[in-house]
This record gives C-alpha cells, sequence and structure tokens, in this order.
C-alpha cells in the first residue's frame, strides 16, 4: 500500500506492506546512489515478512527516491528526525531494520537489525573519493555540502543488538550469509534468495525479542 508520512520538513512517501496489527519493521535504505541500488531489494525483503505475517514499512527519506528535498540542503539530523517523526506516527511496537550508511539514522527502537552497517567516517570517505573522481561537489549526480560531509565524520551508530553482513565481508558479525552487495553494482539489482534469508532472520530476531 501506498501512503505518506509527517515529517517536521514536510511530508514523504511510504510503502507499506503486512497486516495493520502488530510489530511493524521500519527498513532505512541508504544514503545516495545505493538507496536506489537497494530499493527492490528492500521490497523484496518486506514482501518476505509479508509473507510472515510482518508487518513493514519502506520509506522515503528526504532527499532520496521521489522526496523533494534538495540534496544539497541536507543534513544528517534532517534525516534523524524524519525517522523520529515517522516511528512517532505508527501505533504498532516497531522495530528498526537499516541498510549500510541507515544504520546512522536508524529508528529509535529498543531492537535493532542491520545489515552491513557503514559507520559515518566510512561513508565521508566513500563520498569524498567520489567527489574527487567526478567534478568535486556531486555524488552520482546528488550535490553534497561539506556540512553533511562534516556531519558524518563525527556521527556514531546507536548500540545495536543484531548485525548481519555478507559472508565475503571480514568485519565481525551475529551472522553471514552468501550473497552479492547490491549497493555496490552499477545498476539496481535484486537477490530473492538472499532477501528470503535475510527476511526469515529478522522474523525470528522479532520473536526472540518479543520473548
Amino acid at each position: 500500500m501506498i501512503g505518506d508520512y509527517h515529517w517536521a520538513g514536510g511530508r514523504e512517501a511510504l510503502l507499506r506492506f503486512g497486516p495493520d496489527h502488530g510489530p511493524v519493521v521500519v527498513l532505512l535504505l541508504p544514503f545516495f546512489e545505493e538507496y536506489n541500488r537497494t530499493r527492490a531489494f528492500g521490497v523484496a525483503i518486506l514482501r518476505a515478512l509479508e509473507k510472515r505475517g510482518i508487518a513493514g514499512v519502506l520509506p522515503d527519506l528526504p532527499g532520496f527516491a521521489d522526496s523533494l528535498v534538495d540534496t544539497e540542503k541536507l543534513v544528517l539530523a534532517n534525516l534523524q528526525q524524519a525517522v523520529l517523526d515517522l516511528v512517532a506516527s505508527l501505533a504498532s511496537p516497531v522495530f528498526s531494520a537499516a541498510i549500510r550508511s541507515a544504520a546512522l539514522i536508524d529508528a529509535p527502537a529498543p531492537a535493532r537489525w542491520r545489515l552491513s552497517p557503514q559507520t559515518g567516517a566510512e561513508l565521508a570517505r566513500e563520498i569524498k573519493r567520489l567527489r574527487a573522481l567526478g567534478d568535486g561537489v556531486t555524488v552520482a549526480g546528488n550535490a553534497v555540502s561539506d556540512a553533511f560531509v562534516q556531519s558524518l565524520e563525527t556521527a556514531t551508530l546507536a548500540p545495536g543488538q543484531r548485525t548481519v553482513r555478507l559472508d565475503s565481508d571480514p568485519a565481525p558479525a551475529d551472522l553471514k550469509l552468501p550473497g552479492a552487495p547490491l549497493w555496490r553494482l552499477a545498476e539496481p539489482g535484486d537477490d530473492p534468495d538472499l532477501a528470503e534469508l535475510l527476511a526469515a532472520d529478522i522474523a525470528e530476531w522479532i520473536a526472540a525479542c518479543a520473548g
């Protein structure tokens, strides 16, 4: 179901999956070009959760997807505020799920699940590299301010309860699964098998948290 949510800076679109009762997973996608590369994958994860009777929400974040917010005016606090306002509008118990850089703004829930979380310092270095390879200002056509990059350099991840990574990733994790890093592909992609594995893990994690 297509809907929207309001935050302090305006209104953004969202997709809603699953029942109107019970826990709801707020899935946050990574920033900039990785957002578009993982959107279909995020939908696949939430549809797999829907088959398991678990609700899900996939919001557009300010500055990404169909948002009218200018990326050059983005600050990390805007993204964090949008997530806070979205969560406040949900009546159901919220479980936060974030992919890559979205872990920097994941929902203020007591239970957090993350796929290949990326730190602010890591993202800042990547943005600087991509800007240097291009026109020195934009990232995949998106203008990124120096203030945004500076805010990333000091941004830290809130404590997370479960971290999942791909088996090609040497960083520590609670679980490692086979699959390709879709956020690195040149074009948007999908991995139905990985989406099913991740949905199964999220469902088990929610049950464990509830228990």
